[in-house]
This record gives structure tokens, C-alpha cells and sequence, in this order.
């Protein structure tokens, strides 16, 4: 009788320990969860992680956020190089901002930004300058931002002192210690969410010597848009997580949409110029393989690394998150696409034209297109 009490005892205050980590468990998923919501949110869970059901699917109004006519950013807009021999402190200001915008024609999307365009802007420091950075969250957003800055040596180089609900601001400071191009983006809740809807750019820190002079830089980022509907539907397209967490992207792009770098995006250049591209992949799943279509890179930094360039390169390979410099100089006029080599992507947005102007080096390159012969042909018979 007393081991039957005994036992009795024992198997109660099992259940009461039991009982007792059930609830705290219970209370810390319900105070995880209150910092995962969003107003639009009718599960009450939009930052997903492992182990969550990834059935991320936001019902928005679209009249709710600011329109922007074109997301992309000008390969062109980038800081001039710094040319000073000194550290000083420089002060950045980033706007988090959730806006619609065409992936293509007739095709919208809630893109999430840094200072309204994909990439957001380029930085550009110096070796051992002190950066203030200082990162607001537009009131109109759907969710917390934060950012997370691979020049950074410090907790989630930056992320965990910069996550900024709607409305509000969050400062901090870092020294620029290592010279080399790095990717920024947001590391909020899921990051990968965050990334594959915009929030994504690039640092430059200048080393102390500075860059050899070129006649041209340009600001190249290749991004992936996880759509619910196929490539090419038309109408506004949600995020979708399955695809994402399967690393299906329905388009590659540069620049934050299709068609980006053609066109009035286009880069130019003349005859003899050099040219720099600062070139990201932000991801979030595919390797690039970038290759100037007619062209050889005179130099490339391979991972972005400003110490020791590799000399005549057909094509670099750019990690998720990482990024590369190239230097070339342009010989001969003409159109020159700008390619991730894994081609059937090219479908998916990823290209972009180089446009070159100049006299033609016959020595250099010479043959007769069929356009140019038909000409010829047309010119000769007297028509």
C-alpha cells in the first residue's frame, strides 16, 4: 500500500512539471508569435521560419502603399569615388519603404525597399571611416525591417541593434575596418522573405589607396521574385513561399525588374573607355555566372576581394550574397548583353545591354552581318 502511494506521488508530480512546461512553453510561442505578426496577417503569422507551415500569403490593398512607376535602380546612380587620404564619419540615412511596382509590363507587386528601389542605394566608404547609419521604417509598412551589412563586424552586423517597427528609427555606428564590395540587406523575421521582395544593396569600401581611375562605374544587382502566378501573368502577383523555400523563382532580373538595364537603363559607353562593374547577387537561392557577351574582363576581383585580381576572364561566379568587381575596356562599337551564363535564366529577365559608340576596328573585327549584306545587295542592284 505505501509504494502503491508512493508511486501515486511520484506520477502527480510528474504531471504537475509537465503541466507547468506546457504552459511557459504555451506563453513564450504566444509572445514568439506577438513579434511576428502584421496588420495583415489573418493567421497572425507572416515571418516564418524553420518549422513554421510557410503558408506566407499577405491579403493587401494596394491603394494602401506609395506607387512607383519604375523600382529599378539606374546601373549609373552610384557615388563618385571618394579621392580623400583620410578617415572621416560618415552619416547614411536608409527609408524602409513597402511600395508597388511593375516586375514587367502589366504585371504588379509589393516590392519591400531601401529608399524606394531595387537595389536600394549604393554606399560608398572608405577604409577606417566611422559610419552612422541611421535606418527609418516608413509608417506604412507591413512588417518590422531591420539591416544586416556584410562590412559590419558585430552582432548580425547590424541587425541586432537596427529592428525598426512602422514609424519608427533605430541608429548605430561601425568602423569601416576592411577594404572590399559587400551586399546589404534585411535580416528581419524570415530574411529570405525580406530579400526576395527587394530589401537588398551594396557597400563599397574604398581601400586607403583608393581604385584605379576608369571613365565609368556601374551598379549591378541580380535578384529572384518568388511570384504565386507563372511568368508572364498578368495583374498583381503575391509572394509565395513555396517557391521560394523550393528555390523556384518565377524571374532572375537585374535591377529589380525586367528589363532594367535595356533601354533608357541601358548602360553607355565609347570606344577606349574603361569600364567598372560593381556587380551583387542578393539571391536567395542561385549562384550567378556573369559574362559580358563579346567582351573579356581586363581584371576581376573574384568575391569582391580589392586584393588580388585575376587577369583575362571570360566568366565570375557570384554567391548568393556576395558580389564581384570587373574592369574591362571597350574596343569596338556595338551592343553588348550582359548575361548570367546559366542562359535559360535570360528568360526569366536576367540581361542587359551594354551599348558601346565609336569608329570599328577592322583589324579587331570584321564580317557582314545578313542586315548589312542585304543593304549591299539593295545598294548594287539599284533599288
Amino acid at each position: 500500500m505505501k509504494m502503491n502511494n508512493t508511486i501515486a506521488k511520484n506520477l502527480l508530480s510528474t504531471l504537475v512539471i509537465f503541466s507547468t512546461l506546457v504552459i511557459n512553453f504555451s506563453a513564450q510561442a504566444s509572445e514568439k508569435s506577438k513579434n511576428h505578426t502584421s496588420k495583415h496577417s489573418s493567421k497572425q503569422k507572416i515571418n516564418f521560419g524553420p518549422g513554421d507551415h510557410y503558408q506566407h500569403e499577405m491579403d493587401i490593398n494596394i491603394s494602401d502603399y506609395k506607387k512607383i512607376d519604375d523600382i529599378s535602380k539606374q546601373a549609373s546612380d552610384l557615388p563618385k569615388p571618394l579621392n580623400r587620404n583620410r578617415p572621416e564619419k560618415v552619416i547614411i540615412n536608409l527609408k524602409a519603404v513597402e511600395v508597388i511596382s511593375k516586375i514587367a509590363p502589366n504585371i504588379l507587386y509589393h516590392y519591400w525597399t531601401f529608399n524606394n528601389t531595387v537595389p536600394g542605394p549604393f554606399l560608398r566608404v572608405r577604409e577606417d571611416d566611422t559610419v552612422e547609419l541611421s535606418l527609418h521604417n516608413d509608417k506604412s509598412s507591413s512588417h518590422s525591417h531591420v539591416i544586416d551589412l556584410h562590412a559590419v563586424t558585430g552582432p548580425g552586423g547590424g541587425k541586432a541593434v537596427t529592428e525598426v517597427e512602422p514609424g519608427d528609427t533605430k541608429t548605430f555606428s561601425f568602423k569601416a575596418t576592411t577594404p572590399g564590395l559587400y551586399v546589404y540587406h534585411c535580416a528581419a523575421g524570415n530574411p529570405a522573405t525580406h530579400i526576395a521582395n527587394g530589401m537588398y544593396g551594396m557597400i563599397l569600401v574604398e581601400p586607403k589607396q583608393g581604385l584605379s581611375k576608369v571613365d565609368h562605374e556601374f551598379y549591378i544587382m541580380q535578384g529572384e521574385l518568388y511570384t504565386k502566378g507563372r511568368i508572364g501573368k498578368k495583374g498583381f502577383q503575391k509572394f509565395n513561399s513555396r517557391k521560394m523555400l523550393d528555390e523556384r523563382p518565377e524571374y532572375i532580373v537585374f535591377n529589380g525588374r525586367t528589363g532594367a538595364l535595356v533601354g533608357e537603363g541601358q548602360l553607355n559607353a565609347k570606344v577606349g573607355e574603361k569600364i567598372r562593374l560593381f556587380i551583387g547577387n542578393a539571391g536567395v537561392a542561385k549562384i550567378s555566372s556573369f559574362h559580358v557577351i563579346g567582351e573579356i574582363f581586363d581584371r576581376v576581383f573574384p568575391e569582391a576581394s580589392l586584393s588580388s585580381p585575376l587577369q583575362n576572364v571570360q566568366t565570375t561566379l557570384i554567391p548568393a550574397g556576395g558580389a564581384t568587381v570587373v574592369e574591362f575596356q571597350v574596343d569596338y562599337p556595338g551592343n553588348y548583353v550582359l548575361v548570367d551564363h546559366a542562359l535559360a535564366r535570360s528568360d526569366r529577365g536576367a540581361w542587359g545591354i551594354l551599348n558601346v559608340t565609336g569608329s570599328k576596328n577592322d583589324s579587331l573585327y570584321i564580317g557582314e552581318t545578313e542586315k548589312n549584306m542585304s543593304h549591299e545587295k539593295d545598294r548594287h542592284s539599284g533599288h
